[in-house]
């Protein structure tokens, strides 16, 4: 996973204002701030509270200048390239297959497209190397063959792929977005260098709406996990929300499609619980591979993560109606999170909890429902449910 820590432009033509730097302005800071500010931000969000695996590298592009720069004169040195007043473009005439991965019509938007006066030879041309303006200071720059600038933005995960993956790899993901331009360029980049298919396999995912619409500052529907912690929701309910999508398939985020997926949760949580608490010493051994084997039958099928979560469904109501064995049960729970990340064994409580609730037992027996239902309201604010069943008592955490 690369950090691209790099001020690039606002569009993908090479054209606007610098990203970065527009940012550092607003914000009082330098481009350098904004870049380790976000990182941060990115990072504690989504290894600390998402729990998410953390890739085996994550370089930053400001770390990789030096071989961008070598990568970019490879590509000179054979041709490629071509140079005009605001920086080193990639000449996409010079290969025959430009587009192939988005499937474009090249002869259709050169047919179709404007006269420019930025001096590009073909509308698809693109930047490997831009030069900073004349009379101006950007936080980021730097000295190369060509003159201070900076690189362009496809160009650093062409870089990183080679420099630290190899020529050719086996998997590239991405969003939907980056399809027609930033994939198509890295590809064309990459493999005028290496005479190489680039990547196997493109796995690309659709955009997660907030309320039917794009996210906005101006619509005002932008959150963060900050907001869905702050509302009481767990982490693990808005991981669900999302494995209930297909990821090639447009998602929709509402507070409400949040609490399904919460209570959802909790349903497959409380059934463990209450699993767990009633295991017996007669308890059997079930057959978990049997559901594993679907688990595994739903992801390797282009990661059919909705099949998953229908099965985990099927698994907890199936859970209930056996007697498993305490070992198969946290067995399951474990192949689950190891497939998912997401726990279904809810932490034991504690002595002193487990005291109140023989307290709660002793007061229903002794017909004394005040201090029964006093304890009940106690445990619930310290989140945890009760529920009588077969004249015994289970909790689960809520």
């Amino acid at each position: 996973q690369n950090i691209t820590d790099v001020g690039h432009l606002v569009s993908d033509e090479d054209e606007g204002e610098d990203k970065m730097q527009a940012g550092a302005n607003k914000e009082g800071i330098t481009a350098w701030d904004v870049a380790t500010k976000y990182t941060d931000i990115a990072d504690d969000e989504a290894f600390k509270k998402l729990g998410l695996l953390r890739p085996n590298h994550m370089p930053k592009a400001t770390d990789y200048i030096k071989q961008q720069i070598e990568f970019v004169q490879k590509l000179e040195s054979s041709g490629y390239t071509y140079k005009i007043a605001d920086g080193i473009y990639f000449d996409t005439s010079k290969i025959d297959n430009y587009g192939k991965l988005a499937q474009l019509d090249t002869e259709g938007l050169k047919s179709g497209a404007r006269v420019e006066d930025s001096g590009k030879k073909n509308i698809t041309d693109f930047a490997l190397w831009k030069l900073s303006p004349e009379g101006s200071k950007r936080d980021m720059e730097w000295e190369s063959p060509w003159g201070k600038g900076f690189p362009g933005w496809h160009l650093e995960c062409s870089v990183f792929a080679r420099e630290i993956l190899g020529d050719q790899i086996d998997i590239h993901t991405g969003g939907i977005d980056h399809i027609p331009i930033h994939h198509t360029n890295e590809i064309a980049q990459t493999e005028a260098l290496t005479g190489k298919e680039f990547s196997k396999y493109w796995v690309h995912a659709n955009h997660l709406k907030v309320n039917g619409t794009k996210m906005s500052k101006s619509l005002g529907n932008i959150y963060s996990l900050t907001d869905i912690e702050s509302k009481g929701y767990d982490f693990d309910a808005f991981k669900l929300l999302i494995l209930s999508k297909h990821y090639r398939t447009e998602g929709n985020f509402t507070w409400e499609i949040l609490r399904a997926a919460q209570n959802r949760l909790n349903n497959w949580k409380a059934s463990f619980a209450l699993v767990w608490q009633s295991i017996e010493e007669t308890a059997v051994d079930v057959d978990i591979e049997e559901y594993i084997s679907k688990l595994d039958q739903a992801l390797q099928n282009d990661l059919n993560t909705p099949e998953v979560v229908k099965t985990i469904d099927e698994l907890v109501t199936h859970a209930i109606e056996v007697k498993i064995s305490s070992s198969d049960l946290i067995d399951l729970a474990k192949q689950i999170e190891s497939r998912i990340g997401i726990n279904l064994m809810a932490e034991d409580i504690t002595s002193e909890q487990k005291q109140l609730i023989k307290e709660r037992s002793k007061a229903k027996q002794d017909k004394d429902w005040t201090t029964a239902d006093s304890v009940r309201e106690t445990l619930r604010d310290h989140g945890i449910e009760l529920r009588d069943a077969d004249s015994k008592t289970y909790w689960n955490r809520i």
